[in-house]
């Protein structure tokens, strides 16, 4: 059986994660346990600019990860027993875990450069893991406690919605995928955050978004006809997703429009979103249908948005299983990358050279 600490970085974007999760097991039914998980978000930081600036984030994650990891070390207390580090020659963790892309390339190197110190230090092996993949895996993980992998029907299609990524990807086994569907240009996320800013909304934009439209749903029973949006790409014969020319409907009918009043907003936040929504549920069902799919993963950061599970959840109905993360983990997060880690380095079987861990702004699974 492998018994297994590992320490698990993720610094991709505006979020310093570190945590540290203890794995019993084999790669087809580990056990975990998170002994400690430390968050740390920048969007006080970022939300003047209206959205992330790289080089700032950067700065942020470089002052934030030494003091992120004492805390998780200090979370973790008698969890890390000192008869433990004995049985480990020494070592607090057997494997670091790190996210390598995709995401910000000064984000990343910064996790990447942390992780890669402590590695030579220690001298334990290290892996790199991919951001998207760690999406995939965050719906089977929990922010504290024990948690295991049960038993998945296959194939697995996994809707991926977050700030810089919509995917459809196609799993007809574990660690193997294959993107069926992608956004052409930009992210639902990140439509999300720049209407957001056409309708003078705090940023991140998101939320806020969805709280009006939340409330637009109550109040109107059917919107006007000039308040009408398109569905870019819906029909279209791939799974492909087009969100740009949703945005720029969205800026031309405020420019029509001129000064927007509180109920002017609440329906064009509902309009968007309801657009967004049908697009992502519409093609889904279509991938659904074609592939013959068992279980259905939306992760993400857009994945915990109301409004989409609960028409995902109306379109499947009792036919697949739907998993989604905890709210928690929904958003860029080190326990999934914990976890990513630990079944991509059981996978190889060796030892990965850190010196050879490179970021990737873009990356695909």
């Amino acid at each position: 059986m492998t018994y297994m600490k590992i320490l698990a970085i993720e610094t991709s974007c505006d979020e310093t994660g570190i945590s540290i999760l203890e794995i019993k097991g084999g790669i087809k039914n580990p056990s975990f346990r998170v002994l400690a998980d430390s968050l740390n978000s920048q969007i006080k930081i970022h939300a003047p600019f209206g959205g992330v600036y790289p080089m700032l984030a950067k700065r942020e994650h470089q002052k934030n990860l030494p003091i992120l990891f004492e805390r998780t070390l200090k979370k973790a207390g008698k969890k890390i027993a000192s008869s433990a580090i004995r049985r480990r020659g020494g070592k607090l963790f057997d494997l670091i875990a790190v996210t390598s892309g995709p995401g910000l390339e000064p984000a990343l190197w910064t996790g990447i450069m942390f992780a890669q110190e402590l590695a030579k230090k220690w001298k334990v092996p290290i892996v790199p893991v991919n951001h998207m993949e760690g999406h995939i895996l965050s719906v089977f993980g929990k922010q504290k406690g024990e948690f295991s992998i049960p038993k998945i029907k296959f194939p697995i299609l996994s809707l991926l919605v977050s700030g810089g990524h919509t995917e459809l990807v196609l799993s007809k086994d574990w660690m193997k995928y294959e993107v069926i569907g992608e956004t052409l240009d930009d992210a639902a996320g990140e439509a999300f955050d720049k209407v957001a800013r056409m309708l003078e909304l705090p940023y991140p934009g998101g939320p806020e978004i969805s709280k009006l439209a939340e409330q637009g749903r109550k109040t109107f029973k059917n919107l006007p006809e000039e308040i009408k949006l398109p569905r870019p790409m819906m029909y279209s014969k791939n799974f492909d997703f087009s969100f740009s020319g949703l945005k720029t409907a969205v800026l031309y009918l405020t420019q029509k429009i001129g000064k927007l009043n509180d109920k002017t907003k609440k329906q064009i936040a509902t309009e968007f979103e309801n657009a967004v929504v049908e697009t992502l549920i519409y093609k889904t069902k279509k991938a659904i249908e074609k592939y013959n799919i068992k279980t259905i993963v939306v992760a993400g950061g857009v994945s915990s948005n109301k409004h989409l599970r609960k028409e995902i959840k109306k379109m499947v109905g009792l036919k697949q299983k739907i998993l989604f993360p905890g709210k928690k983990l929904s958003t860029d997060n080190s326990v999934m990358i914990g976890i990513t880690g630990y079944f991509r380095f059981i996978k190889k079987g060796k030892k990965i050279g850190a010196s050879k861990i490179k970021a990737e702004g873009y990356m695909h699974l």
